[in-house]
Formats: structure tokens, C-alpha cells, sequence
């Protein structure tokens, strides 16, 4: 009998409401990830992959729908329990880094070791040197954010999220504030993570970085949709928006005339 996946979801939909308007940035969507599996979600701007990525990792909650982490429904899950779940279980990478000015590389990535009971201060600070070593950032143990380029500091939050030993790794557009060079080099190192074991889903627009992960999830106005049917969801937008910008132009010469 194989074991269930570690993260199971069904007929999920989340739904925005702001000031009468209702927003469906997720609708029906079925996802199901294994323990040591690499997924990456994609999709264009505005489609719900980093709204997936939130409930994914606890940090909202779907409107409808179903969503077992390890076998366990995430709405039997209180909140303390969640809490615990987040620091201890998931890894979180962002594009904007969010790494705190104020305190040393190390200390950046020591700081879920915090809230954790029974670590003391020079065993958060051992192991945090542990993970900056894995992402060959052992070096800057003692710099500042602000020290560091925009690669090296995603290096950093690389270490910060794996330093407690997640089963799971989320990252939401790590190469988004990169360039090219250094986005290479954070996908190969997300791609050595996994090679060691570790479970991981990215959110990327971009396909080049997306041939990294085992599987990719294509997203489309919410929705879970085949590469061939985002294909031609695409090529409908674009002769949409070509048909637009031809008649803005239209309209333009005609006022012009």
C-alpha cells in the first residue's frame, strides 16, 4: 500500500473580498506533492501561484476545498499548531529576501532557531554556520545584509530557511530580483537541496528555471490547466492584447486627424 502524499489538496478555491468585490484567485484546484519531490508552479502574473504558495505553507487559509499536510487536515489544525508547523516543518524563500539589516548573516539565519525550545544561543549560532556552509556562505558569517549582493543575499535566506532542517523548502520567485548569473546559481543550488533529499516547490514565470524541478503546475486564471492548454491561453491573450494596442493606435490617429 504506498503512503500518501505530503501534500494532498482538492477542489481548493480561494476567494478575496474587498469592499463588495469578489476576487477568485483560486478555483478547484487539485495538487498532490511527495516526500522528496521537486514542483515547481507556474504561470503569468495575477494567476494564484503565490496565493497557492501561502496555503501551502500555512500562511492562509483556502475558502473551499480540502488540504492534508502528511496525512493531516490543515483545517483540524489549530493555531498554535500551525505556528509550530511553519518554523519547524516548512522553509520559506522569498524574492525580496527579507533579511533584517540590523543583525549579522549569521544571526539572519539563526533567527527561526528563536522560537524554538531548548536551543541555546551558541547552538543556534553552530548551526546556523552549518547551513551558511551548505550554500558556501560560511565566509560572511559576520557581514551585513547590506555588505552582500543581491546573490549572496539569497544565499543567505536559502541558509535561513533550511537551518531548522524543514521537510519541506517553498520558494516563491527566488530569482526575481537576480539577474541572470546569480539566478542560475540559486536554481542549482535549490536543485543540489533536492538531490539530497529535500522536498521543494518553487513559484517561477519562467520556463528556463521551471526545467529545473521533476514536474512543473501551470497556472491560468486560477485554475490547474495542461502545458497545452496554457499554450493556447497564451496565444489568445497576446492576439487580444495586439488587437488593443492596434485599436488605442487607431483611435489615436483619428484624434490626430
Amino acid at each position: 500500500m504506498s503512503s500518501s502524499p505530503l501534500i494532498e489538496i482538492e477542489n481548493m478555491s480561494k476567494v478575496f473580498y474587498t469592499d463588495e468585490v469578489e476576487t477568485h484567485a483560486l478555483s478547484d484546484v487539485g495538487l498532490h506533492i511527495d516526500s522528496g519531490e521537486y514542483v515547481s508552479i507556474g504561470g503569468p502574473s495575477g494567476c494564484g501561484k503565490s496565493t497557492l504558495l501561502s496555503i501551502l505553507g500555512l500562511l492562509d487559509t483556502p475558502s473551499n476545498g480540502t488540504y492534508r499536510l502528511n496525512g493531516v487536515p490543515v483545517e483540524d489544525i489549530d493555531v498554535y499548531e500551525r505556528a509550530r508547523i511553519r518554523n519547524q516543518e516548512i522553509g520559506f524563500v522569498f524574492q525580496a529576501f527579507n533579511l533584517i539589516g540590523e543583525l549579522t548573516v549569521a544571526e539572519n539565519v539563526a533567527m527561526p532557531l528563536v522560537y524554538r525550545d531548548g536551543v541555546s544561543k551558541s547552538q543556534r549560532l553552530k548551526l546556523a554556520e552549518a547551513a551558511l556552509e551548505r550554500v558556501a556562505m560560511a565566509h560572511r558569517v559576520n557581514h551585513y545584509p547590506a555588505q552582500l549582493s543581491g546573490g549572496q543575499q539569497q544565499r543567505v535566506a536559502v541558509a535561513r530557511a533550511l537551518v531548522g532542517e524543514p521537510k519541506i523548502l517553498l520558494a516563491d520567485e527566488p530569482t526575481g530580483n537576480l539577474d541572470s548569473r546569480n539566478g542560475e546559481a540559486v536554481m542549482a543550488l535549490l536543485e543540489e537541496l533536492h538531490a539530497h533529499g529535500a522536498t521543494i516547490c518553487v513559484v517561477t514565470h519562467d520556463p528556463r528555471y521551471a526545467e529545473f524541478a521533476q514536474r512543473s503546475v501551470h497556472l491560468f486564471d486560477g485554475r490547474i490547466v495542461d502545458e497545452e492548454t496554457i499554450h493556447k491561453l497564451r496565444e489568445e491573450e497576446d492576439v487580444r492584447i495586439r488587437k488593443l494596442i492596434d485599436n488605442a493606435r487607431e483611435s489615436t490617429l483619428a484624434a490626430n486627424t
